[in-house]
This record gives structure tokens, C-alpha cells and sequence, in this order.
């Protein structure tokens, strides 16, 4: 081994999905490379007004641009793969490796993102080895998990193999065939596995996580019951899921109705791969079922974990433009709801309920299961890898040190094991792992309707309008100073005793005194547009909002709207004291 590799070491640092759920992003470096895992996104808490979309920071690729020499997609769930349009409009990624399914989804979302030019997409298949980089070979190992085409990685390095397992149940019957390729993982563990990093989302669930096919049966109970329209909402990158439910739509009688984008394109996908088959005729638009009797109608919608803008959310609300909930329509919810998004899906089947609308969800009816491994299927992982090292990733705290239990368990020193947070710096030689520092970890929000990241500042302006209100102040101010007319006020969603009247009076009485002990302070120079009017408005704005607090006992955002005049007249000048001076008018003489 040469001496620059036994003074090496290999840096992995987590941006996300590290004591949280989303945004999953992995930083692998090994002297001047970088090789990337996924750049997932997660979505907004409700106090994040305004906010569509939640990506890691990224200040250190961005600062480490020039190191990048790839990146590594282990399947196509937003998680995962959400965050990379955003990222290409920062910082170039030469070529990008994923399963076939993962690679036409962001095929998609490259190209309405305008970036499809800043990186190479390349499709592999079980037990490809890609070469990124001088430093690193990645070999793809098939996995089982909720969607189709998903992988577990084996990154071999100059100091060894590193197993990322990425998202990952052990299905020894999946529905379509793709078994887990155990043997391969068992084959790394014989040759030797430097450090393992395993998903730890059901690390407090003991026992296995049932296979995919457990749910037909259910669902298939509860389409012979249903007697009026059948709605199904479910995760829309739920292949396996979606293809089952169109085989028993198929079995049922019932043509397909999909609402929903990112269920139609997911779809679309599938089916060009081969993932889902049937038949063209299944699918049907909605305004050619609206002939159709009720018993022969399946639509299948987004919005299964209580989405503001998606379709099972918006028919809830009342709001969908062309679907409205009938007495004696059946929604099935095929989906268990994340963490955060509880109230949210309670709420959505609540609405459903009181329109009439049998709903059926619930973990005691078997229409779904997990996509992620139990605290048995994490055992296994250990087992066939036998990794020197272990590392709990992807989960919240509470997982991330059930999982390290159970590697501890399994025989793994507490010393070769280490529980870390996003930003955290993994150091890694061939003797030891360690935390060797932290870079930059936090979040970036991304307002999707204006193609904008949304600053910290922005959004407590915006959780402070949302709790507190917003009063504007229209003033216009003229040239020495002095108010032109009466100021207007508006407030929206302040709570007030305070009459209107006597507070619009208070909001002169302060302006007026705030201009005769400041304006001084903005005249400029002697000429008689030399005002900082900028400057003027900023110092108003925070006196106003100062003593606004005061007497309205609460803290809304304040906007104040100050108009000027375009241009001094001609009989104003300004003495060196600021003052004004009128003079008189030279007299014109004829010629």
C-alpha cells in the first residue's frame, strides 16, 4: 500500500436524514474526491409558511465544488432523489449512476427544471460496478423495498468496503420476483466489511416486516365490499403497491381513474420499464366514468399522507374542480403516515367521513406495510456483512440508538460504533472511526411558486404574520419634512381594544414626533433633494414598530408605505443647518 493511502482517511458526512425523516444526502471524500449518495428533500412543518419544499444545506459542496466527481442514487423515492434539480442549479455533478426507474423519474424533473444539460445520466443493473473517480468503485446489490428497482452499495475504497444499505426490508416474496440479493451481501461479509451504514427506520419494531404481497389479500377484501365508487390513495412511488391495486381493479370489474401528477408520471414510468403491466383499456379519464355505474369506478389519487395541494386532500377540502365525495363511495387510505403528517391525515378522513364517504385505514386492516426492516431484518444485515465498523443512518435519534443496541447485540464493540448527526465528519481509516469535526448541516427552503430559497429572515417574517398579524402605514412626508395629510393604517389579523380612531390619531401624534427631533439626521447636503429617503424610511419603520409593540401589547410585522415627492420646488433651499429657506423668485426679464 502506498504511504499517501496509510496516511488517508475517508470523511463520510451525512447533510440529511439523520434524526429526522427526509432529505437523505451523503457526503463521501477521500482526499481531493467526492463522491455523492442521494440528495433527497423533505417537506415543510406548518410553520414553515409559504414553504413547498425543505432541502439540506449545502454549503459545503458548494464551497468543495471542484472535489465532486459524482453521484450514487440507490432508488427513486423523493427522499432520495427530490433535492438533485435544486442542487444542479448551485453546483454541476459530472454523472449520476441509478437504477433504471430512479433514472427516468429524474430524467423528468431535470429536464422541467431546465438542468438536464449539467449531468450525465447513467442506468446500471444488479451487481454493476461503476468507477467515479480514481478512489471509488460502487458496486449496485438488488434489494427489496417499497418501490421498484431499489439497491443496496458497496462502495470499495483504497481503505476498504463500505456498505450503504440505503432503504431496505428483507421481502422474500416481492411482487415483482427482484429478490434481495443476499448471497452478495454475504459474499462482502466473508472478503471483509470496514464499516456498514444501515437503515434504521423500524429499529424499535421488533420481529419482520411483512412482505408486500401480506396486503393483497386485505385490499382485496375490501374491494369486494364496496359496493358505490372505490377510491385508493397511497404513496405514488409505491410500484408494487399500485400494481397490485391494478390487477384487483382488473379482478373487480372496475376501470382506472388516476388523479394526481406525480401518480401519472410514476405510472407512465413503470409501465415503459415493465414494472406494471395490463392493459391500455384499464385506465380510463375521469369525464368518460362519469357515465360508468358507480360499482365499476377505481380512482386512484395522490395524497395519502394529507398533502395540502394533492388530490385526496383537495377532495376532502371540497376543492377539486370535478370530483366530489358521494353517500356510499369507499376510500381506502394504502398508507401509514409519517411522522409530522398525523393530524394532517386525520383531518383529510375526517372531511371524507362527514361527506358521506366509508373510510378505511388504519394498521389494523392490513392495507399496508412498511418498507423498511425490523429490528430481525436489521440483525440479518449484520449478519451477512459482518462489518468492523457500524453506523445507524437514516432515522431519528430514538432509532439511531436502538439500532447501535442491536449492533451491540449482534457483537459489534461499542467503540467501533459511533451515533452521529447531520454535518457530523465520519473519519474512517482501516483501525478506527471517529467524529473529526462538523461542517454546515442546517436547511434550505425552497418557495416553489417563485423559484426562490426562502432565508430564515423571510420566514420569521412570515410566522410572525401568521401569529401576530400585519399593520401597514401609508405616510406622505414633503420636503422640510412635515406630514401632507392624515397617514392611513390597515391591519390584518391583529387583535386589538384599541379604536381605530384614537390609534390612527396615535400613529400621526408618534410620526409627527419622530420627524421633528430626526429629520436633520437625512438631510444630506445643502441642496434641497439632498434627502436620504431610504434611510429615513428604515429609522421610521423600526421607531414605528417599537412603539407599536408597546401599545397594542403584541408584535405583528409592520409595513410602512412612505410616499414622497418626485422633485423639490424651485423656492426651497437648505441652509448648512438642514433648515429650510424660502427665497423669492428671480424676476424674469423680457428680451
Amino acid at each position: 500500500m502506498a504511504k499517501n493511502e496509510l496516511d488517508s482517511t475517508l470523511k463520510i458526512i451525512p447533510l440529511g436524514g439523520l434524526h429526522e425523516i427526509g432529505k437523505n444526502t451523503c457526503v463521501f471524500e477521500y482526499e481531493d474526491e467526492i463522491i455523492l449518495l442521494d440528495a433527497g428533500l423533505a417537506f415543510p412543518t406548518e410553520a414553515m409558511h409559504g414553504v413547498n419544499i425543505v432541502l439540506p444545506d449545502t454549503t459545503y459542496l458548494r464551497e468543495n465544488r471542484h472535489k465532486i466527481k459524482g453521484m450514487i442514487v440507490t432508488h427513486g423515492h423523493e427522499d432520495h432523489i427530490g433535492g438533485i434539480a435544486f442542487h444542479l442549479k448551485q453546483f454541476d455533478i459530472p454523472v449520476i449512476y441509478g437504477p433504471r426507474l430512479a433514472m427516468a423519474m429524474l430524467e423528468g424533473k431535470l429536464e422541467e427544471a431546465g438542468v438536464r444539460d449539467r449531468t450525465e445520466l447513467r442506468s446500471v443493473l444488479p451487481r454493476d460496478v461503476v468507477r467515479i473517480g480514481n478512489a471509488f468503485f460502487v458496486e449496485y446489490i438488488r434489494n427489496t423495498h417499497s418501490i421498484a428497482d431499489s439497491f443496496t452499495v458497496a462502495i470499495h475504497t483504497p481503505l476498504g468496503v463500505v456498505i450503504h444499505t440505503g432503504d431496505f426490508k428483507i421481502d422474500h416474496t416481492p411482487v415483482d420476483g427482484e429478490k434481495f440479493d443476499l448471497q452478495r451481501l454475504a459474499e462482502h461479509g466473508e472478503k471483509g466489511v470496514l464499516c456498514l451504514l444501515s437503515d434504521s427506520t423500524n429499529a424499535e419494531v421488533p420481529g419482520f416486516t411483512p412482505s408486500e404481497r401480506s396486503v393483497f389479500p386485505n385490499l382485496d377484501r375490501v374491494f369486494s365490499q364496496a359496493t358505490g365508487r372505490l377510491f385508493v390513495t397511497t404513496f405514488a412511488s409505491s410500484v408494487h403497491r399500485i400494481n397490485m391495486i391494478l390487477q384487483l381493479a382488473r379482478k373487480h370489474n372496475r376501470v382506472v381513474t388516476v388523479v394526481g401528477r406525480s401518480m401519472l408520471n410514476l405510472i407512465a414510468h413503470a409501465r415503459n420499464l415493465g414494472y406494471i403491466k395490463c392493459e391500455d383499456n384499464l385506465f380510463q379519464p375521469l369525464h368518460t366514468v362519469r357515465g360508468m355505474p358507480d360499482e365499476n369506478v377505481l380512482i386512484l389519487t395522490t395524497g395519502s399522507q394529507g398533502e395540502t395541494m394533492a388530490a385526496m386532500t383537495r377532495i376532502a377540502n371540497k376543492e377539486h374542480p370535478h370530483i366530489k365525495i358521494r353517500e356510499g363511495d369507499t376510500v381506502v387510505f394504502s398508507a401509514n403516515p409519517i411522522p409530522g403528517n398525523t393530524i394532517a391525515v386525520v383531518n383529510t378522513i375526517d372531511k371524507l367521513m362527514m361527506q358521506g364517504a366509508k373510510v378505511v385505514y388504519g394498521r389494523d386492516k392490513g392495507i399496508h406495510v412498511s418498507g423498511h426492516g425490523c429490528q430481525e431484518e436489521q440483525k440479518l444485515m449484520i449478519a451477512l456483512t459482518r462489518p468492523k465498523f457500524f453506523v445507524p443512518f437514516h432515522g431519528e435519534h430514538r432509532m439511531l440508538v436502538k439500532h447501535a443496541e442491536t449492533a451491540q447485540s449482534m457483537g459489534i464493540p461499542v467503540e467501533n460504533m459511533i451515533i452521529i448527526q447531520n454535518g457530523d465528519v465520519i473519519e474512517l481509516t482501516e483501525e478506527s472511526i471517529r467524529v473529526a469535526g462538523k461542517v454546515s448541516s442546517g436547511i434550505e427552503l425552497v418557495d416553489t411558486t417563485s423559484s426562490g430559497m426562502v432565508s430564515a429572515k423571510v420566514l420569521q417574517e412570515r410566522q410572525r404574520m401568521a401569529s401576530e398579524g400585519l399593520v401597514t402605514i401609508a405616510a406622505a412626508i414633503d420636503w422640510n419634512g412635515k406630514l401632507l395629510a392624515k397617514p392611513e393604517i390597515h391591519m390584518q389579523g391583529v387583535v386589538t381594544s384599541i379604536e381605530r380612531s384614537l390609534l390612527l390619531k396615535w400613529v400621526q401624534q408618534r410620526i409627527e414626533e419622530i420627524l421633528t427631533v430626526r429629520w436633520s439626521e437625512f438631510v444630506t447636503g445643502n441642496e434641497a433633494n439632498d434627502i436620504d429617503w431610504g434611510g429615513l424610511q428604515v429609522m421610521l419603520e423600526k421607531e414605528l414598530q417599537r412603539s407599536l409593540r408597546r401599545e397594542l401589547q403584541c408584535q405583528p410585522s409592520l409595513t410602512l408605505l412612505m410616499q414622497v415627492p418626485d422633485e423639490p420646488p424651485a423656492s426651497v433651499k437648505v441652509a448648512a443647518d438642514g433648515r429650510r429657506r424660502r427665497t423669492r423668485p428671480t424676476a424674469q426679464v423680457a428680451s
